[in-house]
């Protein structure tokens, strides 16, 4: 997901995505073990996806305490 569809979510929802994007990023980890994943360009891909989440919630947390 492309940072500006990041921010349009709430924060809810992006709780939710990390979750599923830590599952996502544990079972490709064990197919990487198992030498089963064909693509490893997406355990980084994963690892990006979940930066830029916890990015926007970040950047939320500050604009709400720069507010107060």
């Amino acid at each position: 997901m492309k940072i500006h569809e990041l921010r349009q979510l709430s924060d809810v929802e992006i709780r939710t995505h990390i979750a599923d994007e830590q599952n996502n990023l544990l079972d490709l980890r064990f197919q990487h073990s198992l030498k089963q994943l064909t693509n490893t360009a997406k355990i980084r891909q994963t690892k990006q996806t979940i930066a830029r989440l916890y990015a926007v919630l970040t950047e939320r947390e500050n604009t709400k305490q720069s507010a107060q």
